[in-house]
This record gives C-alpha cells, sequence and structure tokens, in this order.
C-alpha cells in the first residue's frame, strides 16, 4: 500500500473511498453559502397555506425544485418543505440567476428567515444558499 501514497495523484484516497473496508474520510470543503435573501411567492395559491404555516419555523431548510416547463415562468423554482409539501416559488425578479446555477447542477436550498401571516398571504422570509461539496 505504500505505493498508493508516493505520487498516484490520489490514488489512496480514491482506494480509501472505494475499498470495502473503505474509511469514513471528513469533507473539510463542504459547505454552504449565503446567497441572497428573498421571500416565497405565490402563497396565497397553495390550497391550507395556514395549517402549513403553524409546522414552519424559523431555520427550517426548503427545498429547490427547477420547473423549466412552467407556463408562467421558464426560469421557475418551485420551494417545497422537506415533507415534500409545495409552499410557492422562488420570485420571479430573483429567480434567473438561481435558476442558471441549479440548471449547471448546483445545488441550492433556503431556510425560513421569518414568516407572518398577512391576511390570506402568508410572507415567509428566506435566505438562500449554495451548497458546495
Amino acid at each position: 500500500m505504500n505505493h498508493l501514497a508516493k505520487g498516484d495523484q490520489g490514488a489512496l484516497i480514491k482506494y480509501l473511498l472505494h475499498n470495502e473496508t473503505a474509511v469514513p474520510l471528513p469533507t473539510p470543503f463542504e459547505r454552504d453559502i449565503y446567497l441572497f435573501d428573498t421571500y416565497v411567492a405565490g402563497t396565497t395559491h397553495i390550497e391550507g397555506i395556514e395549517a402549513l404555516a403553524a409546522s414552519l419555523r424559523d431555520g427550517d431548510r426548503l427545498v429547490f425544485y427547477r420547473e423549466p416547463d412552467n407556463p408562467h415562468d421558464p426560469q421557475a423554482i418551485r420551494i417545497e418543505t422537506l415533507e415534500k409539501k409545495k409552499i410557492g416559488y422562488v420570485p420571479r425578479r430573483d429567480n434567473v440567476v438561481f435558476s442558471r446555477l441549479m440548471d449547471a447542477g448546483k445545488l441550492l436550498f433556503a431556510t425560513v428567515a421569518e414568516k407572518e401571516m398577512r391576511g390570506n398571504w402568508l410572507k415567509i422570509d428566506i435566505k438562500i444558499y449554495l451548497h458546495e461539496s
């Protein structure tokens, strides 16, 4: 195994990761990079949003899904909870760069920063992050 460590361009790492007795290696460069503050658009169109509002907490992680075939916006990014409940979209005015990043294979997500019911509108402020690994 000594030959793996001598100038073999990462063979030792590959060996450790892909061997049957793989050693779990830390990922020191994995991180979440804060990008932008915005809100969730379209919450008034979500059936049962009031009940959903009660389950959302500050800091909850939200998942992004691209909808390139969306008839209203080809850059649409749907936002869901970890329980796969749709809560709305990234606002159209903010989604052009984020949709391009996602189309390039980047993983984006959000966290709930704050929420407030305003009549029948649930205003959810979010923080958008890029997950680097």
